[in-house]
């Protein structure tokens, strides 16, 4: 319960917990794609019942900042600190630097109440595949609620103290301008991750609390075709627009609230049986720690889990979630059985054996070991090591020089661009070739002087209608195709069966699709990179002849791939090289 008084619980917003904790769980595995939206239902429950229990003390002359941070201290942070530390332990022995490195970032943002702010800076796409592999990437939400729950009491404080009728009102502009500024061209990413874009959620859940007091404004044969649409919404992704989607999900959210839900049997046996409001109550367990089980469950046990395996995987976490709430939520929350001292002793331990260790690990770019299959040792560890590796590209952005005797070479693209530029200089021919790089073509200045001025120009994962508009097409214009190995090589750097560097993997969904676009779109103009090293079953390879990962992140190429792929094109090379300039 979130409330401190015994009568304002109501088991139909477990239920309704219930559903949104679910919905979560099933997005994360695979299984429901709009579940995400469960995190909203979420946000407005907390507007909800934070403000009802500020609103309430306030009225009585009774309302403690002191007390009500120490309130969300006990609820939130011993959970989430001692899941943090199994998090880091496992990534400590089980993680490839990279990987390693990010979790070492998340676990700092976590505990400083910041990682959704880590993540609209660094990822700035939660949709992105590779975030299955990221234990703690869910704890963005709790940085959005951790961070309302530091500023909106304070804000209710000061306008409760000297006219509590303007609560409401305030509270309303507030929610109108959040709604209003996540309608706004802001970029995507920043919507979904900053508090100001989310408050209007919150604040939906507050003008409920605020308006009606604890009562009950929609009739209770509402109560079942309510719930119906929000289960459709996060059933159906094709429901809604887009955008409308979070709103109206929020609305409905507020809709179950203020329904007589416990005068309907039909709301009744869906949002109060005793199963749902069990779920309601574990929650908070249940979501803190279902992302990290499915995380390094995918990392080192199983790729793509089945649904028997998702089954096995959910019956773990209810059993943990079982634990963590009888061993550390509810005695955490009860400050009859654990004083403020000891709590404060217990949070301060493993805030301090996971945060200082986080910052040692973010400093050695998460190399805690030496990764021969990565060419890497403790002794050599720098942050970045491959993305430099990769980036030094950057530095070829500048015209041809003079030198006689070279043959000029245009590379274009993003990091698959930087990719083959390594590939290039790694290969055998590296001597002859004059390289000069551009990022943005459609933005760079020098472009057309470049590509006038270059023997061969290569231009990564080119669309036609690009090539066009830039006026590029010519006999020396070539397309680099795309590439990739698998979701994150985690997997393999644990997989303990035999043939270790024979492994092999499935491209992540989309890639082959692609390819094979580009191919038929290019013709003899496109170098495909995956035709060297698929096999019948549509597999590549994790390693090198030479035993050394050939990516680290399945998508770029190490020093060591980058040769691979020299070697696999060296007669490609030659031909194009020759046809510009004859040599022997």
């Amino acid at each position: 319960m979130n409330s401190l008084d015994i009568k304002t619980y109501r088991k139909d917003i477990d239920g309704l917990r219930a559903i949104a904790v679910i919905a979560v769980i099933a997005f994360h595995f695979g299984l429901l794609p709009n579940g995400f939206l469960g995190v909203d239902v979420f946000f407005v429950i907390s507007g909800y019942l934070i403000t009802g229990i500020i609103f309430r003390e306030l009225k009585n002359n009774r309302f403690s900042i002191l007390n009500f941070y120490m309130r969300r201290t006990r609820r939130i942070l011993p959970l989430t600190l001692f899941v943090v530390f199994c998090s880091l332990l496992i990534g400590m022995v089980f993680m490839l630097p990279d990987d390693l490195e990010n979790l070492a970032q998340s676990v700092v943002a976590t505990n400083l109440f910041g990682n959704n702010v880590l993540q609209a800076i660094t990822t700035k796409n939660y949709w992105d595949v590779v975030n299955e592999y990221k234990p703690l990437m869910h704890t963005w939400s709790l940085g959005v609620e951790e961070q309302y729950y530091i500023i909106y009491p304070l804000l209710l404080l000061f306008i409760g103290k000297y006219n509590r009728r303007w609560l409401l009102p305030m509270i309303s502009i507030l929610g109108i301008t959040s709604l209003l500024l996540y309608f706004s061209p802001f970029n995507e990413y920043k919507k979904f991750y900053y508090l100001p874009f989310r408050f209007f959620e919150l604040a939906l859940g507050s003008i409920a609390a605020l308006y009606l007091k604890d009562k009950r404004l929609i009739h209770n044969y509402a109560a079942i075709l309510v719930s119906a649409l929000i289960v459709i919404l996060l059933v159906d992704p094709k429901f809604l627009p887009g955008q409308f989607t979070l709103p109206i999900t929020a609305l409905l959210t507020v809709a179950v609230i203020i329904t007589n839900n416990e005068k309907s049997k039909v709301a009744v046996f869906l949002l109060q049986n005793k199963l749902s409001v069990a779920i309601g109550l574990l929650s908070f367990s249940l979501y803190i720690w279902h992302q990290v089980i499915f995380a390094y469950f995918k990392y080192f046990v199983l790729q793509k889990p089945e649904l028997m395996h998702m089954v096995l995987m959910f019956l773990f976490t209810l059993i943990l979630s079982v634990l963590s709430y009888y061993v550390i939520e509810r005695p955490f929350r009860n400050k009859n059985r654990i004083s403020n001292r000891v709590l404060f002793s217990v949070l301060g331990l493993f805030f301090v054996v996971t945060t200082l260790p986080s910052l040692y690990i973010y400093w050695k770019g998460g190399v805690i070991r030496d990764i021969p299959e990565l060419g890497i040792t403790k002794e050599n560890a720098t942050r970045g090591l491959h993305k430099k590796y990769n980036a030094r590209i950057y530095g070829y952005d500048k015209p041809f020089s003079n030198r006689l005797n070279k043959i000029k070479v245009l590379v274009i693209g993003n990091s698959f661009g930087r990719d083959w530029a390594n590939v290039l200089l790694e290969s055998k021919y590296s001597n002859l070739i004059n390289l000069s790089y551009i990022y943005n073509p459609f933005k760079h200045p020098e472009l057309q002087s470049r590509a006038v001025s270059a023997d061969i120009v290569f231009y990564s994962t080119a669309k036609r209608k690009d090539v066009e508009q830039l006026k590029l097409y010519s006999s020396k214009f070539f397309v680099i195709g795309t590439k990739n190995f698998g979701i994150n090589s985690g997997y393999f750097f644990n997989f303990s069966g035999d043939n270790y560097f024979r492994q092999r993997t499935l491209m992540e969904d989309g890639y082959l699709e692609i390819n094979k676009k580009l191919r038929q779109e290019w013709g003899s103009r496109y170098i495909d990179l995956i035709s060297k090293v698929i096999d019948g079953e549509n597999t590549v390879p994790v390693f090198t002849p030479g035993k050394m990962f050939i990516s680290q992140d399945c998508r770029h190429l190490t020093e060591s791939g980058a040769k691979y792929f020299a070697y696999l094109f060296e007669d490609t090379l030659w031909k194009l090289f020759d046809s510009v300039k004859s040599f022997t």
